[in-house]
């Protein structure tokens, strides 16, 4: 684990997106990290409907439950500076 690239624990879920909104620091600079139902989903080995009802409480749950595997696969693409135009880093 990189230690210059620090996860808050600060998380959302965005409905207009079907994602989970989050935020990494490195060297003082936040930068948004988002990642879908779909992501969500394949990690887990589960089947994520976007029109559950209770979405947002699932896919917050199955964030904390797979943050430590989502927090290293975001280092890894901050690494190689995978960012998306607007200075974001999407798990996909």
């Amino acid at each position: 684990m990189n230690q210059s690239i620090l996860f808050p624990d600060l998380q959302d879920w965005e409905s207009s997106s079907q994602m989970i909104v989050f935020t990494a620091q490195q060297q003082g600079i936040n930068i948004e990290c988002r990642i879908g139902i779909t992501k969500l989903a394949a990690l887990s080995k589960t089947n994520l409907i976007a029109t559950d009802q209770d979405i947002a409480t699932k896919a917050l749950a199955m964030f904390e439950t797979y943050r430590f595997d989502i927090e290293e696969e975001v280092e890894q693409l901050i690494e190689q500076e995978q960012f998306d135009e607007l200075g974001r880093v999407i798990v996909t």
